[in-house]
């Protein structure tokens, strides 16, 4: 239970969602204790490489103002946002791809999730030990990159094998798979990831890559591990601004956040937050950013249902129409599908309820094509 805005009780509730970002790194970067400000599931975090072997899975909600501006005009008895898992996975080393360390379970654990965040050490502390003796986070993730690189030309090099055997029988999607994995072993083999790999403008050509689930291929963002200090002056970090530069020419996303500082934000009680975030200049934890970044990177969006009884956050793709988004509620709804009476979220807050928003003409009937955005007020109508 949490205390509402108008000071009653007011129930919480995580919604339930498949998607999941895998954290990998290497060992001793700061993974598990990001995982520990994530979740409330504690990881154990620890000194020492390998401290984490089995992926530890947080469920974590995704921040969003919009649900608590619904409910200032709602005053709904339950809130239900969105969530997104997060995966603490094993710390990688040079040679994961031939087994070295955990480098079999590591990399099997990478192969399940939907999107990767790859956390780089940008502080120097002669305490906490690094696997290689240094603190250099563009060698560190180059050194991730690689042994994904390699797991992933073995895959292709079997996919091509197979490729050239079969297109002897003129087989089309053959002769294309051929094609796209020669280009790929290439691209690979120069240490690029096959998510930055230009594909034919074939109709088959993203099925071919879609089929050997790449581990290269699932889009990525960095997080920066800074000191406290840095967060106040980031470019005085010379770590920082060079994984910034990396992250900037492949056009990733980075946040920089300090895993420690985010540990401690994240055991305080609730109330007692605001004023710790401002003692440490902060407006907002930067974990907020993490999961904002994670979610936008798996091209979803958010809209709503706004009720009495609850108002409750919903998760679909970017460019889904109403009909699946429907089907996201319940199958039913998508078979049954009539049509979704929509109300833009600021206009709701704004006009202060659905029957004056369908006065004032804010509400619209969509059919079948309507395409959502994300901060849909939506109620659906359907017959089955």
């Amino acid at each position: 239970m949490s205390v509402g805005a108008r000071g009653v009780k007011k129930e919480y509730e995580a919604g339930i969602m498949g998607l999941s970002v895998g954290i990998v790194g290497l060992p001793n970067v700061g993974k598990s204790t990001l995982f520990n400000a994530l979740s409330s599931a504690k990881a154990e975090a620890a000194n020492y490489p390998f401290c984490t072997i089995e992926p530890n899975v947080g469920v974590v909600v995704v921040p969003d103002p919009r649900i608590a501006a619904l409910d200032a005009v709602v005053k709904a008895d339950k809130l239900v946002p969105t969530v997104i898992n997060f995966v603490d996975i094993a710390g990688l080393v040079r040679g994961a791809s031939k087994g070295e360390g955990l480098g079999n379970q590591f990399l099997s654990h990478i192969r399940e999730v939907d999107a990767i965040v790859q956390v780089a050490r940008c502080f120097e502390d002669a305490n906490v030990v690094h696997v290689e003796n240094r603190v250099d986070p563009v060698g560190d993730i180059a050194t991730v990159t690689t042994e994904l690189c390699l797991k992933d030309l073995d895959t292709v090099q079997k996919r091509l094998d197979r490729a050239r055997k079969m297109a002897k029988a003129n087989l089309p999607l053959e002769k294309l798979a051929t094609d796209i994995c020669e280009g790929l072993l290439k691209h690979l083999d120069d240490g690029k990831p096959a998510r930055s790999f230009k594909l034919p403008e074939a109709t088959d050509a993203p099925l071919v890559l879609r089929d050997m689930q790449l581990l290269t291929s699932k889009p990525a963002f960095y997080v920066a591990n800074v000191d406290e200090a840095s967060l106040s002056n980031l470019t005085a970090n010379k770590h920082f601004m060079a994984l910034k530069a990396l992250a900037d020419s492949e056009g990733a996303p980075i946040v920089p956040v300090c895993a420690s500082l985010e540990e401690q934000i994240a055991e305080l009680d609730p109330k007692d937050r605001p004023e710790f975030l401002e003692s440490a200049g902060l407006k907002e934890p930067g974990l907020n950013a993490v999961v904002r970044a994670g979610y936008e990177l798996l091209n979803l969006l958010t809209f709503f249902t706004a009720g009495k009884v609850e108002i409750r956050a919903w998760t679909t793709t970017k460019g889904a129409k109403a009909p699946q988004g429907a089907g996201v509620i319940h199958t039913d709804f998508e078979k049954g599908f009539i049509k979704a009476e929509v109300i833009w979220w600021e206009d709701y807050v704004r006009l202060g309820s659905e029957a004056k928003c369908r006065d004032a003409g804010k509400l619209a009937i969509e059919g079948k094509e309507y395409v959502l955005r994300d901060g849909d007020v939506v109620h659906f109508r359907f017959n089955v």
